[in-house]
């Protein structure tokens, strides 16, 4: 604490009891205690402290907002939480190279706000985008409702500056688009801050689209809806977005956000396409008959762009509103192909049945990337989460034989590493760790996240046969 006082300053470091028990959480259900808190304000404060740490073999955690979903901001082996609250500017604007210079700590709708009078925007569009910052979004890989035609983080980001274990200074990429050699930035989009720091980001900006139409399409059973995804996409159509909620969700965000969806529908489609304005309406026209020709019971079509924020504002709000239904929620994030939905869904069902829980579904249909939300009360007893866990752990399972994957967009963390070898071969493992390895020799870096760990993963011994 006192080498970092005198390296960095008191204004960039926190130590005290009471401050440090506001970084040991994020939005998963794990806590650990960090020992300090630094919030540095430059790359050169980065590189500092990087290099005391591997000085003293001190473990570094990055954190952006703290709105992550999987533990990856949680020192769950101690040492500095390195918060970038304070390096939040946007650096340069370039409109005609549709490029965006920013630090870490930049708030994601923050960007697009900025941009707009230039009639562009930010794609990848988390839920929590009113506060998550683009150094999380480049950690978690994240993604978005409007994510499914336009691609997530990776596909947006062109260049980065980081800051090695070792407090070196590199740069990757840049505003050129570059496709030869290895990809090395996309080697760090989504390594969770386990292979370095994230200072600087150059960022793709895209043209506002010339117009959107956005329906709701209510259905009586979640399969009827997930019927109606695949058979958008079979059609040739390939929406912004496509999202789905069912009926416990959708009443709790009705309770909560008053955005017009139906209660006593059991499941909900929310879906949007935008580009041109020529072929839109055809193009909306097609969808509603589609949803129509699946037992749609109600097709809305958003009128006005207040109209249309409303959807939007009760699929945003829906994480947030699970607070009506229960004081907490274990979240997942699992994938699978389009046409096993109506399976999956059913064994997500059967899965909280099982532990005693309930279950409310709200997700990105169109990409099959889930997020069942396992409610349970934690005041009861442990034995709460654990079944919650327990639940999480069938429905990854399932996510995984079905030929998907146990993480889209929230990340491994430090909450799904033991179930990486549900997924991945112990050779798969080795190899990532040689990357690992590589950049990060000493092991500092964001330490206990992705990769099996013994302290914490040995009821998970899962054999590489179990593929």
């Amino acid at each position: 604490m006192h080498g970092l006082v005198a390296l960095l300053g008191p204004a960039k470091v926190l130590g005290t009891h009471d401050d440090l028990l506001l970084y040991e959480y994020d939005g998963a259900v794990d806590t650990a205690t960090p020992d300090a808190v630094v919030l540095p304000e430059s790359t050169a404060d980065v590189s500092a402290l990087a290099r005391f740490c591997h000085e003293h073999a001190v473990p570094i955690v990055p954190r952006g907002a703290g709105t992550g979903l999987s533990g990856g901001a949680i020192p769950v082996e101690g040492g500095v939480v390195v918060s970038f609250a304070r390096m939040a500017r946007i650096l340069e604007i370039d409109v005609p190279n549709l490029r965006a210079v920013v630090q870490p700590g930049v708030i994601n709708l923050h960007l697009s706000t900025a941009v707009a009078p230039h009639g562009l925007y930010f794609v990848p569009d988390p839920s929590s985008q009113k506060a998550c910052t683009l150094g999380g979004n480049v950690a978690e890989n994240s993604g978005g409702p409007h994510t499914l035609a336009y691609g997530v983080t990776t596909n947006h980001v062109t260049g980065i500056e980081i800051v090695l274990s070792d407090g070196t200074v590199v740069r990757l990429g840049g505003k050129a688009a570059e496709d030869e050699g290895y990809d090395l930035v996309g080697t760090f989009v989504g390594s969770e801050g386990t292979l370095g720091l994230v200072t600087e980001i150059t960022v793709k900006l895209t043209p506002l689209p010339e117009d959107k139409r956005t329906l709701m399409a209510a259905f009586p059973t979640m399969d009827e809806a997930s019927e109606t995804v695949s058979a958008i996409i079979a059609a040739g159509i390939v929406p912004s977005a496509i999202e789905m909620m069912d009926q416990l969700a959708a009443q709790a965000v009705e309770a909560a956000v008053h955005a017009g969806y139906p209660l006593d529908a059991g499941g909900i489609l929310l879906v949007e396409v935008d580009g041109p304005r020529d072929g839109l309406d055809e193009a909306r026209a097609r969808i509603e008959a589609i949803c129509r020709q699946h037992a749609a019971s109600e097709v809305r079509v958003a009128t006005s762009a207040l109209e249309r924020e409303r959807l939007w504002a009760g699929r945003k709000g829906a994480f947030a509103a699970m607070g009506r239904l229960s004081p907490d929620y274990y979240v997942q994030d699992g994938v699978i192909p389009r046409t096993r939905l109506p399976d999956i869904l059913r064994l997500v069902k059967d899965a909280g049945a099982r532990h005693r829980l309930r279950v409310a579904n709200v997700f990105h249909a169109g990409d099959g990337n889930l997020h069942p939300l396992i409610l349970f009360d934690s005041r009861l007893g442990p034995d709460e989460l654990e079944r919650a866990k327990a639940a999480g752990l069938e429905i990854l399972t399932a996510c995984v034989e079905a030929g998907g994957s146990i993480t889209g967009e929230h990340g491994v963390g430090m909450e799904k590493n033991c179930y990486m070898p549900l997924q991945f071969q112990s050779s798969d493992l080795a190899a990532m760790r040689r990357v690992k390895d590589a950049l990060d020799p000493p092991g500092l870096m964001n330490p206990g996240k992705i990769f099996p760990t013994p302290s914490r993963c040995r009821e998970f011994a899962f054999a590489s046969t179990t593929r």
